[in-house]
């Protein structure tokens, strides 16, 4: 598939199971109650299709699994303080409207949606995903100009019109599912049991750092971890919690920032404490994700 630039393609294939999200559709309204349109929704130009829609949990089944079977859905992961986030997203929505339906724009709020933002492994925003029958079969991150989001779209369309996604692992399927359902330990025996099949499988790997962090973070308040954290820049403790928070809640470049920046300057066994946590937060996200790449550079500055 074409895509926006090698630099900002992060789609690994298998990085993403979807089944944890799919159930059984809710029940339909009363008779009485007339049906009301999506949330967000917009009107295609002759005013019969839904060309943007707003996403949440609730409504994931069926606005993007089930409506890629036919239609391809482009999934814009923002938040309102991202500045980038609001360069790119207009060019998504002009594009949508422009392609008259061929596929849906489904914008999901990270903030308000992050077991979302989680199960797709979202470190950093803009994000999009395109969904086709019902699997992600390519993404990038950060903006990119018009003309290469319109070949990436076009390919996108391509994949729409007839290439099969590829099989999921059943395996990654039952650990990923277990992760999402909160059952943490049945979701690091699934994984420590691929990677003792698979040692090389970078999605079990991500999956059990994503593990770890989860049982780090499940007891903290994340407003407060962060504000304690920018209260005492050199408690390395609530730095470290801080960090934590920041990734589980889908800014990984902050904590990536704040950790490298603890690195410079901590001493001894403080500097490899951090940089062995930083390196297990690299974990969830992958050694594909550009963020990733950057933040190991400028670890290795801070280190040397």
């Amino acid at each position: 598939m074409n895509q926006p630039g090698d630099s900002q393609s992060i789609f690994t294939r298998g990085a993403v199971d979807l089944s944890a999200l799919r159930s059984s559709p809710p029940p339909p309204p009363p008779p009485s109650a007339p049906a009301a349109p999506p949330a967000g929704a917009g009107p295609g130009p002759a005013g019969n299709g839904v060309v943007t829609i707003d996403v949440t949990e609730a409504t994931f089944q069926s606005e993007v699994l089930e409506r890629s079977l036919t239609t391809p859905v482009v999934i814009d992961f923002w938040a309102e303080w991202c500045g980038p986030c609001k360069q790119l997203s207009p060019v998504l929505e002009k594009l949508a409207v422009e392609y008259g339906g061929a596929w849906v724009l489904a914008k999901v709020d990270v903030d308000a949606n992050q077991r979302l933002a989680q199960m797709f492994r979202v470190q950093g925003i803009p994000m999009v995903y395109a969904v086709v029958g019902g699997q992600p079969v390519d993404a990038f991150t950060g903006v990119v100009p018009e003309p290469q989001l319109r070949q990436w779209l076009d390919a996108v369309l391509q994949a729409g019109g007839g290439a099969a996604p590829a099989a999921e692992d059943p395996r990654l399927a039952e650990a990923d599912q277990a992760l999402m359902t909160g059952d943490l330990d049945a979701a690091e025996r699934a994984y420590q049991k691929i990677l003792s099949e698979s040692p090389a499988e970078s999605a079990a790997e991500a999956g059990l750092a994503q593990v770890a962090l989860t049982r780090r973070v499940q007891e903290v308040d994340p407003a407060a971890a962060v504000a304690a954290a920018d209260g005492a820049p050199d408690d390395v403790d609530a730095q470290l919690r801080a960090a934590d928070v920041e990734v589980y809640s889908g800014h990984a470049e902050r904590a990536y920032q704040r950790l490298v920046g603890l690195v410079r300057r901590s001493p001894g066994p403080d500097r490899e404490r951090i940089r062995q946590h930083l390196v297990s937060l690299f974990s969830v996200a992958g050694p594909d994700d550009p963020a990733v790449a950057d933040a190991r550079r400028a670890l290795a500055n801070a280190l040397f």
